[in-house]
């Protein structure tokens, strides 16, 4: 097999094993009322150095800021997270998350344990710490991207 042709494949591979697990933890959201989306926003807010900007939100998450605002009130009404005003400019808002954001935040760990646990269930500890590996790898060779 020519390296392209096993690059594909392993391209083709890194997919489905990503959708498995999209799925997997999507079905684990539902029940906590949150969606993937609002997850990986949630968990942004959460890292940032200070609450981020909106427009820092749709920067991270790609999207355009019409989406952030969405996502931003979907958890403002479920109390995960609130908007404040900036401190230096008032046509600035800013995303806090409150308590109740990192109660689901600290719920959705195990979620997330849970569908790895599922997608990982046919290798053995050999395999797992290989694949911990390889995975640690190709995430350091990612840019880091800071709020």
């Amino acid at each position: 097999m020519e390296s392209s042709d096993a690059e594909g494949v392993l391209a083709e591979q890194l997919l489905r094993v990503t959708r498995r697990l999209q799925r997997i933890q999507s079905r684990q959201l539902e029940p906590i009322g949150i969606t993937p989306a609002q997850f990986r926003l949630l968990r942004i807010v959460a890292h940032c150095d200070g609450p981020p900007r909106m427009a820092d939100l749709a920067q991270r998450l790609d999207v355009v800021p019409r989406a952030v605002t969405s996502l931003v009130d979907g958890l403002e009404a479920s109390g995960r997270v609130r908007r404040a005003p900036d401190p230096d400019s008032r046509r600035v808002v800013r995303i806090e998350i409150t308590e109740e954001g990192l109660a689901t935040l600290r719920s959705l760990r195990d979620a997330r344990r849970a569908a790895a646990e599922e997608i990982l269930t046919p290798l053995t500890a050999d395999q797992r710490e290989v694949l911990g590996g390889l995975l640690s790898a190709l995430v350091d060779g990612m840019p880091q991207r800071r709020c």
